[in-house]
């Protein structure tokens, strides 16, 4: 049995970003692309799942839905979000449900229910797609951003989720969702031997870290904290140049004629030396010329040793 429900209304209009990352999200399939090629934040729209054997919603498929491809709106609120998915054939319903009397906010979302019918305080989640649905829901559902403008309409969104249908262990349906996001995250993997990440490797998102960025001198000081980790990362340009997307820099810790500077420390520890490489991907600067997002790929090695960290940096960019 599947229940629809009316879709709410759509806004476009995204918050808390400079001009130039809102330009490029308000119009998803065209706008994108020439930011891509610019080397601008470029907010981004799509849904994508995976189903395992046995699970009666995906059939045991997979598939990718962009702006390209199908039409992606996004309606209600905070307390409930309907993501839907629409193509000249297919059509996918996506509801997250806060438990009753609150809102979603970034977060893990346990032991969710079928969101019209959640009881208590249970989170609320309900997949389906092309006739097919669950009577009962067992899964449990990520919010990694959420935003929403004056009247309370969902303006950006990425979410993910992992459904299960009439029972704890059935097969499983997993999903990503994203509307108007833009990549916020910070993943490392460090070489067997690295004194800085101690040969782990993390991801950090929404829903388990928070994230910060501020002006160092002409470049940016970038910080993460989550899942019992802090991590500090020092990225600053050559003398005399600013930062440029596309461009890759020999860094050191700290930055002089022809070599940025690259200072990534973390958990209460740091190197004293530091050689590697700094690659910008993505950035934009407001009005006062200071960067306001940011995306990076950096190697280091420290005290002149083999073993590297390798991170990826993102800030709405």
């Amino acid at each position: 049995m599947t229940v629809h429900r009316r879709a709410g209304s759509l806004r476009s209009l995204l918050g808390a970003l400079l001009s130039l990352a809102v330009a490029a999200g308000l119009s998803v399939g065209v706008a994108g692309a020439a930011s891509a090629a610019t080397g601008a934040p470029a907010a981004v729209t799509k849904y994508r799942f995976t189903s395992r054997t046995g699970d009666y919603i995906g059939q045991g498929g997979s598939a990718v839905y962009k702006p390209s491809t199908a039409t992606i709106s996004v309606g209600g609120d905070a307390q409930y979000v309907r993501f839907r998915v629409r193509t000249a054939d297919e059509w996918w319903d996506v509801d997250l449900a806060a438990p009753s009397g609150e809102q979603l906010r970034p977060g893990v979302y346990r032991n969710a229910e079928r969101a019209a019918f959640r009881t208590g305080r249970s989170p609320g989640l309900d997949v389906s797609g092309d006739g097919r649905g669950c009577n009962e829901v067992y899964g449990q559902f990520t919010v990694n951003q959420i935003e929403t403008d004056a009247s309370g309409a969902i303006t950006v969104l990425d979410a993910g989720y992992t459904q299960r249908c009439e029972s704890a262990d059935a097969p499983a349906l997993k999903g990503e969702l994203k509307y108007r996001a833009y990549p916020l995250s910070y993943a490392y993997t460090s070489d067997p031997g690295d004194y800085i990440g101690q040969g782990a490797s993390q991801t950090h998102r929404g829903a388990t870290s928070t994230f910060s960025l501020r002006p160092y001198g002409d470049g940016v000081q970038y910080g993460v904290s989550g899942k019992r980790e802090y991590w500090t990362a020092i990225l600053t340009p050559p003398d005399g140049e600013q930062f440029a997307a596309g461009h890759t820099y020999q860094a050191r810790r700290s930055h002089g004629a022809g070599v940025a500077g690259l200072d990534v420390f973390g958990n209460g520890r740091g190197c004293n030396t530091v050689t590697g490489e700094l690659t910008v991907t993505r950035l934009a600067r407001g009005d006062d010329g200071a960067i306001k997002s940011f995306a990076a790929t950096f190697v280091q090695h420290c005290e002149g040793g083999e073993p590297a960290l390798h991170g990826t940096v993102h800030y709405y960019a």
